[in-house]
């Protein structure tokens, strides 16, 4: 988790640094660019991009909860559903692997429909302050492209959750399946 976690979070860091520039304006950002191209601030700006991948990856889950609860009601009546389909799959270390590494996908595509908002928010700030040719143009293709990318990773957050779901729910059906009654089988080796 500590890749994804860092991956969202330089994201925003980007974004978070894009919108404090536009505020500080062009001047002042040549003045200070030297000091944040520094060793130490590149240190500090890598702890803090780990630290904000976590507040953005739970905030676009509380963002997303009510799509992910009406995904998860196609194949679990209930959260005690869901909880002993989990339980099921355990003692499958094969199955268990593929279900993190599809965890690890949402958690980015759910970050990065977050980060995609703030680039493009940040993004238009900077072509507002900074001195550009074309702003009108340029804001465009920022608006365009940073709906584009927030309804792109919405659509493969979407579908690797969906695709989760439904994985979860067939693969515990055949991990149950697969067990025995063991107090069946107790009473006919006896």
């Amino acid at each position: 988790m500590f890749v994804e976690v860092l991956v969202v979070g330089i994201g925003a860091l980007v974004g978070v640094v894009g919108c404090v520039s536009a505020a500080a304006g062009y001047s002042n950002m040549r003045e200070i660019a030297p000091i944040i191209a520094s060793t130490p601030a590149s240190g500090a700006a890598l702890a803090f991009s780990y630290a904000l991948g976590i507040v953005v990856d739970r905030a676009a889950d509380y963002l997303l909860t009510s799509p992910r609860r009406r995904l998860r009601s196609r194949h679990f009546v209930s959260d005690a559903a869901y909880s002993q389909a989990r339980h099921a799959i355990v003692e499958t270390p094969h199955v268990v692997a593929m279900a993190d590494y599809a965890r690890s996908r949402m958690r980015i595509c759910r970050g990065w429909f977050l980060n995609s908002v703030l680039l493009s928010v940040a993004s238009a700030l900077l072509i507002w302050r900074f001195p550009v040719q074309d702003r009108v143009l340029l804001l465009s293709v920022d608006v365009f492209l940073g709906l584009l990318c927030a309804a792109g990773f919405y659509a493969a957050w979407k579908n690797i959750t969906a695709t989760s779901y439904r994985k979860l729910a067939q693969q515990a059906m055949e991990v149950t399946a697969r067990v025995p009654n063991q107090g069946t089988d107790m009473a006919s080796n006896a």
